[in-house]
């Protein structure tokens, strides 16, 4: 109401003096602002000069930051703010200038410059400049403040000559930027019926006298002005609509006409629908992203393009930040509006606000060739692109491809040469210059390894310019760039070869290419013998079978001896894995022939301790399809007792300290496990060996996730605990609770939580939780010192942005490897913090910092891998399999599996269940062989 009031006042004041012709307003007096500045000048200075020089050197330490870094953004925000603290209103209008110049303004910014400027404003030419400010300040984003300030100070400078125009036409403006706005559009609705309300009110004739018919045409065609207004609001689903349509009923002499209320009833039903979105958009915190394309998506079903305009705007202004969402916008604009200034304004402040994403800047150039933007400028804003900071070398090559494809559209090819086709080429030497020179400095790589730009250039010379000698001499360049061993890369210079050369080249091209290739060797080959065969002669045809039959020779030289070498390591392999069984099998065998037979009395002192140690020991590996818990029918057997371990055999005698510790686990009878309960139990490793109860520790520390039903530890023959365990829970949703513990510091090591899952079941299956693909919002960092804490880094961090995570990478021990990943909230900190961390020194540790993207894991390989691989037709796509057939007879392979021996009535370990891999039958000479059938 004070703020109506406020207004009301100004437009009547406004209109006033624009009836009676004054030409400006009364001025203010300078000279008493300015003792009002230098009041709070002295006010603010008061603290004493040791802060004033402080803010000096900070002033100047910031300026000098910026210097080295322009695109420091919050170094800009503190350095307007301590020159604003200051007084500097000079360096502080130049601080703000250079900004906007880099960043499109928030509203907060752009309120606090408009105001100070408005206080300075006295002159008629100080007017105009703040009329420029706020035309820069309503293009950066739509916001409804803006605009009110923005028609509310036009106001003033309503009694100059065209002034009330001049004041409606901005009113206008802003209704049709912010006047759908659902909850914000009412009061630029408000302000413009009180300027016109004020009008209205100077247009009176004085009390008793009659108005002249001018007077009379005047009144009547403000009075329409309001009712026009009025009903124009009343179409609109806007927040207290009913209250405005209340006052409409009060203000208006004549009944509301049917249309304007049949209108304003189809505008409450579309409010009713706006509604749920405008009150999620209320509760939620920001960025409201999710809530926002909610919204975004109801108005494209619609179909009203002001109101998806706004709502894009709406969403943008709160995430500016966030590359996808300005290209769904941009894209509704190129495809659906193709308004030239609307259109390229969005792009402009899309690649303003996200410079480093190489999308939005390809969008940006092709909607400029679009709308046919002359070519100094598009070739300006390519500039400005190159200088953008993007984040990887492969953004660098698509950004020039782009402005490559739009120099290749300006030429006319029919002309033999032109100023166009010149620029083209000399933009190809530039780019392949750039990314060797500028991309591979800084990021080690060109970001074009297979030359597609340059591939790009002898197409255009071969096909469009008839130039086959400069087609071949950049083939040339690309193969000698490491591209010559790849058989794709001589069938793609064949093809432009055949396509646009003559078949002595194409000939020649082949006949490197078969000595060249280390991939696919076969593929060249046989399109060399396919040329030959259709276009070749009889000497053709024999040197070309002659040059592929030695090149295959030796490759398959090569792939015999590669793969000798690796039967060699597997043989190797093989032996060792042999002589640990037969270890195993002799240590087993010696305890047996130790064991006391049933009836036997045992001695309880020292020197059997070792020997029950012994016998109690077990192999480490267990028979596939046995999970946790599950011991061979002859040890379920001793664990229940048969050999008197349930209890002492001379319970009168006394027992050994160190006998009473090894065996007081022992005594527990194991517990087979029960994979119907998998989806109620977790798996919990990496837990130190040393741990007190660990049943009792584990117990305490799960029972927070929900009721416990069991813990399982795991525990030796020799009664010490193995570091893991099984915790069983009454309720599926406690085993998912206490995933969330993985990780979890017990004892100074990470304690693994996992699912219960049988691998031999889910052979698949993995645990790792953490992404191992590209992730733009999060950083890898390296090089940290061991000593670096959690809470140190998040201080260098979140001076960059705000930090949702940060994970320190330890080996299984809990000791750190110096490694460390950030998690920020969008990848636009993530990259301000990439340029600002990356060679940061930390407690004197230079730090790598980079985009996470962790490399693909390798498979492990049992050697050597082959230079070649292999064929497909010798061993089909997956290459060597197991289950190939062997040619070695039957009887034979029996006896290289000779059958196992039987203990206690069972048969150890067949090859259908042994853990150990079976054994390939040995090499075996065709002499071995007749001695064999011989001996038969």
């Amino acid at each position: 109401g004070e703020r109506r009031a406020e207004l009301h006042k100004m437009a009547a004041a406004g209109a006033e003096a624009a009836a009676e012709e004054e030409k400006r307003l009364p001025e203010r007096d300078p000279e008493s602002s300015g003792d009002s500045d230098d009041e709070g000048d002295s006010d603010s200075s008061g603290d004493g000069e040791d802060e004033e020089k402080e803010n000096e050197a900070e002033i100047q330490r910031l300026e000098e930051q910026l210097s080295i870094n322009a695109f420091d953004y919050n170094c800009h925000l503190d350095l307007i703010k301590l020159l604003h603290q200051e007084g500097e209103l000079v360096k502080l209008r130049r601080a703000r200038q250079k900004m906007s110049e880099l960043f499109p303004l928030t509203e907060e910014i752009w309120l606090d410059w408009l105001k100070d400027e408005i206080k300075m404003a006295s002159e008629n030419s100080e007017r105009e400049k703040v009329y420029e400010l706020f035309e820069r300040a309503v293009k950066d984003y739509i916001c409804p403040e803006i605009w009110l300030e923005y028609a509310q100070y036009s106001i003033g400078g309503i009694g100059q000559e065209g002034g009330i125009e001049k004041v409606r036409s901005i009113f206008e403006r802003a209704l049709t930027a912010v006047g759908l706005h659902v909850t914000r559009g009412t009061a630029l609705w408000e302000a413009y019926r009180e300027l016109e309300n004020a009008i209205l009110e100077t247009a009176q004739p004085a009390p008793g006298s009659v108005p002249s018919p001018e007077q009379q045409q005047m009144l009547c065609s403000q009075l329409e002005r309001i009712h026009t207004l009025f009903r124009r609001q009343l179409g609109i689903p806007l927040l207290d609509m009913e209250a405005s349509y209340a006052e409409y009923e009060e203000w208006s002499e004549e009944p509301i006409p049917e249309t304007t209320i049949k209108n304003y009833k189809k505008a409450l039903q579309q409010l009713e629908k706006c509604k749920p979105y405008e009150e999620a958009l209320l509760c939620a915190e920001t960025p409201k992203l999710a809530e926002y394309q909610a919204y975004i998506d109801f108005e494209m079903k619609a179909g009203d393009p002001a109101r998806i305009q706004l709502i894009y705007e709406r969403a943008l202004a709160e995430n500016c930040l966030v590359p996808d969402l300005w290209a769904r916008y941009n894209q509704y604009l190129d495809r659906q509006l193709k308004v030239k200034e609307l259109v390229l304004s969005a792009h402009d402040r899309a690649v303003r606000n996200c410079p480093w994403t190489v999308g939005l800047w390809i969008r940006y150039l092709l909607a400029m060739e679009r709308h046919r933007v002359d070519h100094s400028s598009i070739s300006e804003m390519f500039e400005k692109a190159l200088n953008a900071g993007f984040i990887q070398a492969t953004d660098y090559v698509e950004i020039w491809q782009a402005y490559l494809d739009y120099l290749r559209r300006r030429v006319d090819f029919t002309q033999d040469s032109s100023k166009e086709l010149e620029e083209l080429r000399s933009a190809f030497a530039r780019a392949v210059e750039y990314l060797k020179q500028e991309v591979e400095e800084r990021f080690s790589e060109s970001g074009d390894p297979s030359c597609t730009i340059m591939q790009n250039w002898a197409r255009v010379e071969a096909r469009l310019c008839n130039n086959m000698q400069k087609a071949r001499e950049l083939w040339d360049n690309i193969m000698t760039k490491g591209n010559a061993k790849y058989a794709n890369m001589w069938l793609e210079y064949y093809n432009l070869e055949r396509a646009h050369g003559d078949t002595q080249h194409c000939r020649k091209a082949l006949h490197r290419a078969v000595q060249c290739t280390s991939d696919y060797p076969e593929h060249v080959c046989e399109v060399l013998l396919t040329l030959e065969r259709i276009e070749g002669t009889l000497e053709d045809w024999d040197a070309a079978v002659q040059k592929t039959e030695n090149r295959l020779a030796r490759v398959n030289e090569q792939r015999a001896k590669a793969a000798e070498k690796e039967a060699a390591l597997a043989k190797q392999e093989e032996e060792k894995a042999e002589q640990r069984k037969q270890a195993r099998a002799e240590k087993k065998a010696s305890k047996k022939a130790k064991k006391p037979r049933i009836g036997d009395k045992r001695k309880v002192d020292d020197d059997d301790e070792g020997e029950w140690g012994q016998e109690e020991e077990q192999p480490s590996k267990r028979h596939r399809g046995e999970g946790d818990g599950l011991l061979p029918e002859e040890d379920m057997e001793v664990e229940t007792g048969l050999f008197g371990r349930s209890a002492p055999a001379n319970p009168d005698g006394p027992a050994h300290p160190r006998e009473k510790a090894s065996t007081s686990r022992k005594d527990i009878p194991k517990v087979l496990h029960d994979s119907s309960k998998d989806k109620v139990t977790v798996f919990v490793s990496n837990l130190s060996y040393s741990m007190a109860e660990p049943e009792v520790k584990l117990r305490e520390l799960f029972g927070s996730c929900g009721e416990v039903a069991e813990v399982r530890p795991v525990f030796s023959n020799r009664g010490t605990f193995r570091g893991y365990c099984y915790v069983q829970f009454q309720e599926e949703g406690s085993a998912l609770q206490a995933l969330r513990l993985d990780r979890t510091a017990v004892e100074g090591r990470p304690m693994f939580v996992s699912p219960c899952v049988d691998k031999n079941k889910n052979p698949d299956f993995k645990v790792f939780r953490y992404s191992t693909t590209l992730e733009k919002h999060k950083l890898f960092i390296s090089g940290l010192p061991f000593s670096c804490t959690k809470e140190e880094l998040e201080d260098v961090c979140k001076a960059h942005g705000n930090v949702k995570d940060i994970r320190l990478v330890t080996n299984r021990a809990g000791k750190p490897k110096g490694l460390a990943y950030v998690e920020y909230e969008n990848e636009a900190q993530a990259s301000q913090a990439v340029l600002k961390m990356d060679g940061l020194t930390v407690k004197d540790h230079v730090i790598k910092v980079m985009i996470s993207n962790p490399p693909l894991r390798r498979l492990p390989e049992a050697g050597k891998a082959s230079p070649f691989p292999a064929p497909r037709q010798v061993y089909g796509a997956r290459g060597k399999g197991r289950t190939q057939l062997s040619m070695m007879p039957r009887a034979l392979q029996r006896q290289s599996n000779p059958v196992a021996k039987a203990e206690n009535g069972m048969v150890q370990s067949s090859p259908a269940t042994s853990s150990e891999p079976p054994e390939e039958p040995k090499k075996m000479s065709n002499a071995d062989f007749a001695k064999m059938l011989l001996k038969k």
